[in-house]
């Protein structure tokens, strides 16, 4: 779910941010650049907690830019196979579900919803059971049941056909 690690990245600075404060503003692009984007390898970057080096930077040819290996910790989330979340119904039509936990979009299929649910559509379309219903903005917890990791994003179905899974929070009993 969430790991601390080390990365690596070359970052390339223009020269008017040469001076005294060059290191703080290498760190602050690395941030802006890095936080909140996704690696299919390592998982989507939360914030960066340190930086641990800052190489010698190389003058690029004609630009005047000059590009910095910069040796950094931080935080990430990836999801595996297996894991329990909890995440909040963002779209309920009669093939399933899609539901949000952080920046992680799962797709729960009718087929992988409990037999007792039955979808009932209309203006709030929803999934209701004794227990409650599940509708946009709903709690859910979900086992994620397989992923699919692409360059820049992770795709995730999940199933709430299992013991203690299923409607966490629903907005029409609140």
């Amino acid at each position: 779910m969430f790991f601390h690690i080390v990365l690596e990245r070359n970052m390339q600075l223009h020269p008017r941010h040469f001076g005294r404060n060059l290191r703080e503003n290498l760190v602050s692009k690395l941030m802006k650049d890095v936080e909140g984007t996704c690696s299919g390898r390592h998982g989507f970057v939360v914030a960066i907690t340190g930086i641990e080096n800052v190489g010698k930077g190389l003058i690029r040819d004609g630009t005047g830019f000059v590009t910095f290996p910069v040796k950094y910790q931080c935080v990430v989330f990836r999801p595996f196979k297996g894991e329990v979340l909890e995440a909040v119904v963002t779209m309920v039509n009669k093939m399933g579900f899609f539901a949000e936990a952080g920046p992680v979009q799962i797709f729960v299929s009718n087929h992988l919803i409990p037999d007792d649910m039955e979808f009932q559509s209309g203006d709030m379309p929803n999934y209701t059971t004794s227990d409650g219903s599940i509708q946009k903005d709903s709690e859910v917890r979900l086992k994620i049941i397989g992923t699919r990791v692409d360059a820049t994003e992770i795709f995730c179905i999940g199933t709430i056909k299992d013991d203690f899974l299923g409607v966490i929070n629903d907005p029409t009993t609140a």
